[in-house]
């Protein structure tokens, strides 16, 4: 009988340790789990505390916005006044570019000129292209160059190139004769406009005077 009470001994000590193994376990994946939800559930209630202020400031610190603000209303005035003012110097000053042809020449003229060679061509028989040829301009009316379709405002100017019209023009062409479809910014210098000039009347059946 006594082997028999010891085996029974030993098999409740050998369940009763795998039982407190397999509690201890899972108290251990428990703890875990614990642990884990409660660095989720943290997470979780930082990022809805973070958007529930960004909600709160938007709704205290909105402002309606207007379609355009009274800053750039006030850029755009003021580019266009800008624009105006250029204009009208070019106005009081084209009187003086002949004077300017002293200071240049016409070789200076045909390096500043290489800006309007991708759209112009100024050789005898060099056809139009982007823009109408420029050969023999000066002393031509304003859009009356044969088979090319000019703007309705340009066609309507008609208007002789002069020096003056010429000089004119190449300041700012959208604002000298407005409605031009010519993209070209211009030339702010005096001097590079006055040698692309001198270019265009050697480029010509019959050059206008200079003196």
């Amino acid at each position: 009988m006594r082997p028999t009470v010891a085996k029974q001994s030993n098999l409740s000590s050998f369940f009763y340790c795998k039982s407190c193994y397999i509690l201890d376990q899972s108290c251990t994946k428990f703890i875990y789990l614990f642990k884990m939800n409660k660095i989720i559930v943290s997470i979780l209630l930082a990022v809805i505390l973070v958007l529930g202020i960004n909600k709160i400031t938007d709704a205290i610190y909105y402002v309606e916005k207007t379609g355009k603000s009274a800053y750039e209303v006030a850029i755009t005035i003021e580019d266009e006044k800008t624009s105006d003012a250029e204009v009208s110097t070019a106005v009081s000053d084209s009187g003086n570019i002949m004077a300017i042809f002293a200071s240049t020449n016409a070789a200076d003229g045909a390096k500043i000129f290489k800006k309007c060679a991708a759209c112009h061509s100024i050789a005898q028989g060099g056809g139009n292209k982007i823009g109408p040829s420029l050969w023999s301009v000066l002393g031509r009316n304003a859009g009356t160059v044969p088979d090319y379709k000019y703007s309705k405002a340009m066609a309507a100017y008609a208007k002789p190139w002069s020096f003056e019209e010429m000089d004119g023009f190449l300041l700012k062409p959208k604002e000298w004769i407005k409605g031009t479809k010519m993209s070209f910014a211009g030339l702010k210098n005096v001097k590079d406009r006055a040698a692309v000039i001198l270019y265009m009347n050697e480029n010509t059946e019959s050059p206008l005077p200079i003196n």
